[in-house]
């Protein structure tokens, strides 16, 4: 009984030996210091006045989709599992039949017309990118005006690209190779046949039309704005306005094609697309990143833009030689951006200079430059095409917006904007 007594007593005592004393060693042990891995590297980190430019590593995640990223890190699970939850949620959020997350809008362009090729048929889709004696279709069928660069997605298939500019042009390009027809929304006011031209165009012949959208939200209802107009594939990035990885994009359309385009991509090792993995990580903090961008304050979110805009603007339009505009451009990257203009017989600066000053400053800034687009003017490097190399050189103008800016950054851009602009003027 004394025995039994003594035992019961010590059960209600703290455990000596154990928490005490790890209360103490981590009380005594110092903190560790967080790592910056940046700073330790010399990398050069810049407050994103410019926009969600790939070469400037796009975006910022949302907190939510870092901490998602985080945590499922520490799992495993099925890659095709994840894309099976993940492409039912993503579906039912942009209204298409199905959809799944690819490595960028760069990755669904390419799987999409995979998937287009070869159908459910594994052994056309390990030929691929030899279509020679498969039977594939091998053409894709786009206007001149939307064949820009980011279609080579599709030669990787082994498919050629054929450029039309009239209705006309389209109904003789059309032939037993056709693959698909592709449309390219940013340019949509560059073309002579319009978006419901080009689907009327598609459903006659019976052959999959394809959008890209990559940049092309806000505004948020062109999420599904393409699915519901009828295109059979839509592309878009996820590492720009809706905030997701960098290295993430959705591919969305007809299911048919997307279990197609699946078949295509990673885990399967057979595959033209074997590189475009993505990982379990990406593919869930893609998810939540679409839903919370789905479900956020539009309008309250364009007003902060406009607000800091605003600042930006009331900072230098008050110098003399400077002229400021805001415009919002129509199709793509939508959002409140400003030109500011000067008189280069007052400020003695080149659109370059002034780039380059903000960006070697400090902090370090990053503004749009000239009406030229931003892709050929990479940082830190003056190797650009010599069809563009003298505009680069030229142009007393650069172009901010706030979308990318972090919170109280827009005060830092005004302050330094305006403090060049000064230093370069003849009259202050």
């Amino acid at each position: 009984m004394k025995r039994r007594k003594l035992l019961k007593g010590l059960s209600t005592l703290p455990l000596i030996g154990a928490l005490p004393i790890s209360q103490a060693a981590a009380a005594s042990s110092p903190a560790r210091k967080k790592r910056d891995i940046i700073l330790e590297l010399g990398i050069l980190s810049f407050i994103n006045a410019a926009g969600t430019l790939t070469y400037m590593s796009g975006c910022i995640m949302q907190d939510e989709v870092v901490e998602t990223i985080e945590s499922t890190s520490r799992h495993f699970c099925m890659i095709d599992e994840v894309q099976d939850k993940v492409g039912e949620k993503i579906a039912r959020l942009v209204r298409s039949e199905a959809a799944m997350v690819t490595c960028g809008a760069f990755s669904a362009m390419t799987l999409g017309l995979a998937g287009v090729l070869t159908g459910l048929d594994v052994n056309k889709v390990e030929q691929l990118p030899h279509l020679a004696g498969t039977g594939m279709k091998s053409e894709v069928i786009c206007q001149k005006s939307h064949n820009e660069r980011y279609n080579h997605a599709f030669l990787n298939t082994g498919c050629t690209v054929v450029e039309v500019e009239t209705i006309e042009d389209v109904e003789k390009a059309i032939n037993e190779k056709t693959a698909m027809l592709h449309f390219l929304n940013i340019q949509a006011n560059a073309g002579k046949i319009t978006h419901e031209e080009w689907l009327a165009l598609g459903k006659k012949h019976n052959i999959p039309t394809s959008i890209d959208i990559a940049a092309d939200v806000p505004p948020v209802s062109n999420l599904w704005k393409f699915n519901e107009m009828g295109f059979d594939l839509v592309f878009i990035s996820g590492g720009k306005a809706m905030r997701g990885p960098q290295s993430a994009g959705i591919l969305m359309g007809r299911k048919n094609l997307i279990e197609a385009a699946r078949l295509n991509s990673p885990p399967r090792g057979f595959t033209v697309a074997r590189g475009h993995k993505v990982n379990k990580e990406e593919i869930l903090g893609m998810y939540v990143a679409l839903e919370k961008f789905v479900s956020g304050d539009h309008d309250r979110e364009w007003k902060g833009w406009e607000a800091s805009i605003a600042r930006i603007e009331n900072a230098v339009k008050d110098i003399k030689g400077i002229t400021t505009k805001v415009t919002v451009p129509e199709l793509g990257n939508i959002t409140p951006t400003l030109t500011i203009n000067w008189d280069d017989n007052i400020v003695k600066l080149t659109g370059r200079e002034m780039r380059d000053r903000l960006r070697f400053g400090n902090p370090s800034i990053e503004a749009g430059f000239s009406g030229l687009p931003l892709y050929h003017y990479q940082a830190g490097s003056d190797s650009v095409d010599p069809a563009v190399a003298e505009t680069l050189k030229g142009g007393n103008l650069i172009r901010v917006t706030a979308w990318m800016l972090q919170p109280g950054e827009d005060k830092i851009v005004a302050k330094r904007i305006r403090e060049e602009l000064q230093t370069a003027s003849k009259v202050s």
